[in-house]
């Protein structure tokens, strides 16, 4: 071989090399970014574990007149035919107490969740049989904001549960909206797929939502899977008609994984909740698990939730 040729090889040998070391750097790179990733997700799973644990509280004893769900001194006694001088979160209870509806034993400290976590927490979510328990989001100007970002503030999984602007924040809306990302660990809207099961999905009935104001409870109508419409702006929830033409649609719903109670089904004057989450390899589908508001005539008597 000529001394031309020989270059020629070392040459071609270095640059093989070197692209071999630039393919290694950037595999190493990769996995710091997915272990930095994963690092975010666990921390920021880890926050919302604790910020849940936060909010149990040990069961009231027998006979107290302590006030559930709430840190406020209990209010006086009044006679047991009216709710004069209660508040709307009394009110919520003394309904869901004489309706025998299980009240969770939670206190949500709003004003210290705003002041030293995020202040764009407005509601709380619970669904007993899951793990739900979780604070609901609402950035002021980015709808999907929470779909990508952690209540800490970092970008990535698992996100938060948040609602869009197309909805109210009092939870008055016919239809009212909660996203959340179907985690494989069952965090987020992960663990919502439990309710496939017709025996979980007949003893697990009910969703609790806190605000600054309320306790609201909906017992759980339906649970399946839906196309991934987007339920707020592709439907005309305004009119009758519009909410007529959603309802029909979900009650033509059937599969496997449909579960239903038509006993509940609700009607164009009732209040409902949604919780949506992605369905496993269909990116065309969304599962959906939707209760109806128990304690209507409280929403109505009230409604001075903030907004």
């Amino acid at each position: 071989m000529t001394l031309a040729g020989q270059n020629r090889g070392h040459k071609k040998k270095h640059m093989w090399m070197a692209a071999a070391g630039l393919c290694l750097s950037g595999a190493v790179l990769c996995a710091a970014a997915v272990g930095c990733g994963l690092a975010d997700a666990d921390r920021a799973e880890g926050e919302l574990q604790s910020l849940a644990q936060s909010t149990n509280v040990a069961p009231t004893p027998a006979g107290s007149t302590a006030v559930p769900g709430t840190s406020e001194e209990p209010s006086p006694e009044v006679p047991a035919d009216t709710d004069e001088g209660l508040t709307a979160l009394e009110k919520d209870l003394v309904f869901l107490e004489e309706s025998g509806i299980p009240v969770p034993e939670k206190e949500i400290d709003f004003a210290d969740l705003m002041e030293n976590t995020n202040k764009d927490i407005y509601a709380w979510i619970y669904v007993p049989g899951t793990q739900v328990d979780y604070p609901v989001l609402r950035h002021p100007e980015d709808n999907s904001y929470y779909l990508d970002y952690n209540i800490d503030g970092t970008k990535g999984y698992p996100g938060c549960i948040y609602t869009e602007d197309y909805n109210a924040m009092d939870f008055t809306d016919f239809n009212t909206v909660l996203y959340g990302h179907n985690m494989k660990n069952g965090t987020g809207f992960g663990s919502l797929h439990k309710f496939e099961d017709a025996e979980f999905f007949e003893e697990n009935r009910y969703v609790y939502v806190y605000t600054q104001e309320r306790l609201l409870a909906y017992e759980i109508f339906g649970a399946y899977e839906f196309s991934n419409i987007h339920l707020l702006a592709g439907y005309d929830a305004e009119s009758e008609w519009g909410i007529s033409t959603y309802l029909k649609e979900v009650e033509e719903v059937r599969g496997m994984k449909c579960n239903r109670k038509d006993e509940i089904f609700p009607d164009e004057q009732d209040h409902i909740i949604t919780l949506s989450t992605c369905v496993s390899g269909n990116k065309q589908k969304r599962y959906l698990v939707q209760g109806v508001l128990l304690n209507e005539m409280t929403l109505e008597e009230t409604g001075d939730m903030t907004e």
